[in-house]
């Protein structure tokens, strides 16, 4: 008991690490948070200083959801792993490290949790989020249609339910963080994904 407590203690800590402001910083001596939308997030490092950050970002906001619930999964089972993976996220939305201030969005790190627990339906939302993005160029859009199938896939593939019950919590919190983004969407006001530095949408 005392071990799955600090394995989910260790989750929100791991998700708490700002990749984006960390590897922007070391490599631009600039703060992210000052620059496009002001998220921290990997969306907003690509779209202000290309793929060369951007890619490495995201690929560390995965593995910050992907190595915590892996490793509660591994150790205690099914729900250590989702409490982990859940910790991981709260501490990229909220990290300590920059104390308890906006973090980002979470679409990474759900998806590096999502992987550790239900790999096929997570590969199949990978390949979602792709192709909305590809014909829309709409981060926003693909995360939220991303977060819709997740529980969806793992609910018809049968997937254990306390991943079941992950993957909606997931979905409720995207649609949360994104609500603004629905909005702009809605309005027709959303920009579409480019590199240009001139993104000043929150």
């Amino acid at each position: 008991m005392v071990a799955d407590a600090l394995i989910v203690v260790g989750g929100y800590l791991v998700g708490s690490i700002p990749f984006g402001p960390v590897l922007v910083g070391l490599f631009k001596g600039e703060d992210i948070r000052a620059q496009g939308s002001g998220n921290i997030g990997a969306s907003n490092v690509w779209r202000v200083y290309g793929k060369s950050l951007g890619i490495p970002v995201a690929l560390l906001d995965v593995a910050k959801g992907f190595v915590p619930a892996l490793a509660g999964l591994l150790a205690g089972g099914e729900w250590v792993g989702v409490l982990a993976g859940a910790a991981a996220m709260l501490g990229h939305a909220r990290p300590v490290w920059l104390r308890f201030s906006k973090g980002g969005k979470m679409v990474a790190t759900a998806g590096g949790v999502s992987f550790a627990l239900a790999p096929v339906p997570a590969a199949l939302c990978l390949a979602i989020w792709a192709v909305v993005f590809v014909l829309f160029r709409y981060a926003s859009l693909a995360s939220l249609l991303t977060a819709v199938a997740l529980p969806v896939l793992c609910l018809v593939l049968g997937e254990p339910w306390p991943t079941v019950l992950f993957a909606s919590a997931a979905f409720l919190a995207v649609v949360l963080l994104h609500r603004q983004n629905i909005r702009r969407l809605l309005d027709g006001t959303e920009p579409r994904f480019s590199r240009r530095r001139a993104s000043t949408t929150v």
